[in-house]
């Protein structure tokens, strides 16, 4: 039997409050103001259960089930979900989260939209991925190869900084627990309640032992002085997402962005991005 997809919430924020703190801590700790999660997923390699056939088959040849997460700038998920078969493209894999059902119908109580510290424009608060979400006033990703000039350089540049929490973070996890580490050879259920705990386990110890557990050369790091990056751990065992088709976005969400991009490249500017963007 096919499981149902496993949606888990870890302290999942409730208040406009909760979700101000997280913002905060991406402000100081990334530098990107009024963002409220980074976003991204992962395949978790399996053994087919007898009779699936291609049901976990993913684009990379194995058999896996996906884990997609949420994480604040502490490196903690605030949200999983997992179960959703290999099959599915990363953007494809979030339309099935009861977190973005939530998004889209507004029903997430975040907080109303705000001028960051020394801007001009007020700006909502979004969550953050990579190219293959779909671009909303509420969810911002990169800008495409096509359409980079230098200030849209910098924006992607501002938004890697941020996004590599959830990079990092899944590296952390399948760092320290093993099973990330080959295909999962356990009853779908087990395998199911092993991610949970898995992830469960990562929270707690970020929060007990913070950076003790954690090698600082294990996440982002930048040297400013000769404009070198360091991305850290990435996740071994656990394949990135294949990348779908270029999910559309409106005119309102491109011009959330171009409002971001403006004040990282004006009043929100870091004096070495120019350096790193090169």
């Amino acid at each position: 039997m096919i499981p149902e997809t496993c949606n888990a919430i870890y302290e999942f924020p409730t208040t406009e409050d909760e979700w101000n703190t997280i913002a905060a801590d991406f402000e100081t700790k990334c530098n990107f103001p009024n963002c409220v999660g980074a976003v991204d997923g992962k395949h978790v390699n399996i053994l087919p259960p007898a009779g699936s056939g291609s049901y976990f088959y993913n684009y990379k040849g194995g058999h896996s089930l996906v884990l997609m997460a949420i994480v604040n700038a502490n490196y903690e998920f605030i949200m999983v979900d997992f179960g959703v078969n290999g099959r599915i493209y990363d953007g494809g894999v979030i339309d099935h989260t009861t977190f973005y059902q939530k998004l889209k119908n507004g029903n997430l109580s975040l907080p109303p939209q705000r001028k960051p510290r020394g801007s001009k424009a007020i700006m909502p608060f979004v969550f953050i991925g990579d190219e293959a979400f779909s671009l909303r006033c509420d969810f911002l990703k990169p800008f495409g190869q096509k359409e980079l000039n230098n200030d849209r350089n910098i924006f992607n540049y501002r938004l890697s900084r941020a996004r590599c929490r959830v990079q990092n973070s899944f590296g952390i996890l399948s760092a320290r627990f093993r099973i990330f580490q080959g295909a999962i050879s356990i009853s779908l259920e087990g395998i199911e309640n092993a991610v949970m705990a898995a992830c469960v386990l990562h929270n707690y110890l970020r929060r007990k032992c913070g950076t003790a557990n954690v090698p600082e050369d294990n996440v982002y790091s930048e040297n400013i002085q000769d404009g070198t990056i360091d991305l850290g751990l990435e996740s071994t065992g656990m394949t990135r997402l294949q990348r779908g088709y270029n999910r559309g976005s409106n005119n309102e969400a491109k011009q959330v962005r171009l409002l971001f991009t403006n004040y990282f490249c004006h009043e929100g500017a870091l004096s070495w991005q120019d350096k790193m963007t090169q």
